[in-house]
C-alpha cells in the first residue's frame, strides 16, 4: 500500500473545498455559529474539518470508504492484520479488549501495576483477575514489568485462565521479553493482550524495543498521542492472528465508541500514522540520539540519577525505551512531586511524571535542542550547593523515611470480591484512617501514573493506608475515590460483603 496517503485527511479536506451547505451537526456549522474568540484562537481550518460522518467521509464505526482504507494503512504500518481508531484514548481500547477476550467469571491473568483502565475492562466484563506481581526497584521506588518466569507460574498455577494481560513498556520506559511471553501463552492455548499504550513508536525503529505486534500479540492498544503526533485522546487497536473473535472485537468497538467521534482526531490518527510510515526512522533517529545526549548531561550532575542500558538484565528489566527520560532527585534532598512543582514554577518545564523518588521526562520527535538545553540547565541549578529551598522542603515522618530507605511499595492486597461485584455492590462510606479489614468499592490511583494502590474487591490493609498517607503527604494527586482527598473512602456494606464469595 501506499503509506505516503492520508485517505481520511483528504475526505476531509474534499467535503471542505466542495463548499456544501451544512444543515448537519456539530451544531456551530463549521465554525459559523462558534464563539468569536475561540474561533479565532482555535482557526478556521479545524472548524472546517470538525464534521459528522456522512457518505464520502465515512463512519468510525462501519467504515467503508476513506477511513477503511486509512486503517489498512495503519494495519499495514504496525504489522497487524487488523487495526481499530479509537478516539477514547486507550482506555477505551483497554476496556474493548478485555470485553472480546474474556467472559463473566473467567479468568484472565494482569499485572498490578497496570492503568486503572484495566480495572474498568474488568467491571464491564465481569472477569476474575489473578494478579501478578511484577518486579520492584526498590531504590529508585518503581515496578518494573511481569517476567516470563512470573508468567509460565501463572499459566502453571491456573490452567483454566483464558488470557493474560501484560503491559510493555511502563510508564518508565522498561519493556519484558515479550516475544517469550508470547511463546508461553501460545503455547499454553491463550490469548495475550498488551497494553503498549506507551509504545507506539517501537514498530518504527530498530534502537528500540520490539512491538508488540512484531512479537505476535493477539491485541495490543497504542497511544498515538502519547508519543507520536496525533491529537489527545487518539489511540489505535491492532489485531493479528486467528485466536481472536474478530465479530466479537467489532461488536465491543461499536457498544463502546462514539457514534459521534470527533473527526479531527480521527484525521490525526490517519496523519500520524503516514509520517511514521515514510519518515519514522529518520525522526526518531533525532530523537533517540538527542535523549540519550540529555540523559549523558544529567548523570554528570553531582545528585542526579538517569537510569539507562546499565540496569538492563535486571530482574524485570529486559529492554528499555531510552526516549523515557527518569530523573532519580532524592539525593537532591527533593521529593520528585517537589522537583516536578520547582520545574513548573521558577522554570517554566513541565515534566511528565513525578513519583517520590523520580520526575520523568518524554523525549518525542516535537521535543527541540533548546527544550533539552533548558530542562538541563534547570537541574544543573537545582543541584547547586548554594541553591535557595523555596519549596516544601520534606518534614517529619516522610524525611525520616526517606534517609532511612524504608519506604517501600505495599503488597498487593487480598481480593475478597470481583471487582465487578464489589463495584455494583451495595456500598457505605467509612473513614480512610479506620478502614482496615473493609473491601474497597472504588479504585485509589496515585496520578500520574495511574497504576492503582487498591481496586474494588480488595481488603484494605494497613499497609496500604500507610502508603496513602504517606503519598498524601509528599503531595501526590490522587484519582479514583469519591473523596479526592481521601479522608472518607467508599466499601462494600458488611451485609453485602458478608456473602461474596469468589467461587472456585
Amino acid at each position: 500500500m501506499d503509506q505516503s496517503k492520508t485517505p481520511y485527511f483528504q475526505a476531509l479536506l474534499e467535503y471542505v473545498d466542495a463548499g456544501v451547505i451544512p444543515f448537519h451537526t456539530p451544531g456551530h456549522q463549521q465554525g459559523l455559529g462558534m464563539d468569536r474568540a475561540f474561533r479565532e484562537f482555535v482557526g478556521d481550518n479545524i472548524c472546517a474539518i470538525d464534521l459528522t460522518p456522512m457518505p464520502g467521509i465515512d463512519d468510525l464505526l462501519q467504515p467503508t470508504e476513506s477511513l477503511k482504507e486509512a486503517q489498512e494503512l495503519a494495519a499495514e504500518a504496525y504489522g497487524a492484520d487488523r487495526t481499530f481508531f479509537l478516539i477514547n484514548g486507550s482506555t477505551s481500547g483497554n476496556q474493548c479488549m478485555m470485553m472480546a477476550a474474556v467472559n463473566p467469571g473467567e479468568k484472565i491473568a494482569v499485572p498490578r501495576n497496570s492503568h486503572k483502565s484495566m480495572l474498568g475492562g474488568l467491571v464491564m466484563s465481569g472477569a476474575r483477575p489473578i494478579y501478578m506481581q511484577p518486579e520492584v526497584d526498590e531504590e529508585l521506588h518503581m515496578d518494573l514489568t511481569v517476567t516470563p518466569q512470573t508468567i509460565a507460574r501463572t499459566l502453571e498455577e491456573h490452567p483454566d485462565l483464558v488470557a493474560v494481560y501484560i503491559v510493555n513498556p511502563t510508564y518508565y520506559g522498561i519493556t519484558t521479553d515479550i516475544e517469550a511471553i508470547v511463546e508461553l501463552v501460545h503455547a499454553a492455548g491463550k490469548l495475550l493482550l498488551v497494553d503498549e499504550a506507551w509504545g507506539p513508536h517501537f514498530h518504527f525503529h530498530p534502537a528500540l524495543p520490539i512491538s508488540a505486534t512484531a512479537a505476535g500479540a493477539d491485541l495490543c492498544i497504542n497511544s498515538t498521542h502519547k508519543m507520536l503526533s496525533a491529537f489527545s485522546q487518539c489511540a489505535m487497536l491492532h489485531q493479528k492472528g486467528d485466536r481472536v473473535r474478530v465479530d466479537r472485537l467489532k461488536a465491543v468497538l461499536k457498544m463502546l465508541l462514539s457514534t459521534s467521534p470527533n473527526l479531527p482526531m480521527v484525521a490525526s490518527l490517519d496523519v500520524a500514522r503516514k509520517q511514521m510510515a515514510t519518515e519514522g526512522p529518520a525522526l526518531l533517529s533525532q530523537t533517540i540520539e538527542l535523549a540519550q545526549e540529555t540523559r549523558r548531561r544529567l548523570n554528570q550532575i553531582e545528585g542526579l540519577y538517569c537510569f539507562g542500558k546499565e540496569i538492563q538484565g535486571r530482574k524485570g528489566v529486559f529492554d528499555l525505551d531510552p526516549t523515557k527520560i527518569a530523573v532519580t532527585v532524592k539525593a537532591l534532598g527533593y521529593t520528585g512531586y517537589e522537583a516536578s512543582e520547582l520545574l513548573r514554577r521558577r522554570y517554566n518545564i513541565q515534566v511528565e511524571l513525578a513519583d517520590l523518588f523520580n520526575v520523568v521526562a518524554l523525549f518525542t520527535i516535537g521535543t527541540s535542542r533548546d527544550a533539552a538545553d533548558r530542562f538541563v540547565a534547570a537541574f544543573e541549578e537545582m543541584a547547586r550547593d548554594d541553591r535557595p529551598v523555596d519549596i516544601f522542603a520534606p518534614s517529619g515522618i516522610l524525611e525520616r523515611r526517606l534517609k532511612k530507605g524504608s519506604y517501600r511499595l505495599p503488597k498487593i492486597a487480598p481480593m475478597r470480591m470481583l471487582p465487578r461485584d464489589a463495584f455494583l455492590a451495595d456500598t457505605e462510606f467509612v473513614s480512610f484512617a479506620d478502614s482496615r479489614g473493609r473491601i474497597c468499592a472504588e479504585t485509589i490511583s496515585p496520578y500520574p501514573p495511574g497504576i492503582p494502590v487498591i481496586s474494588p474487591g480488595e481488603e484494605i490493609t494497613g499497609e496500604i493506608i500507610e502508603y496513602l498517607k504517606l503519598e498524601l503527604k509528599a503531595g501526590v494527586r490522587i484519582q479514583g475515590p469519591y473523596d479526592d482527598e481521601l479522608r472518607k473512602i467508599r466499601v462494600v456494606q458488611a451485609s453485602a460483603a458478608g456473602g461474596a464469595s469468589l467461587g472456585a
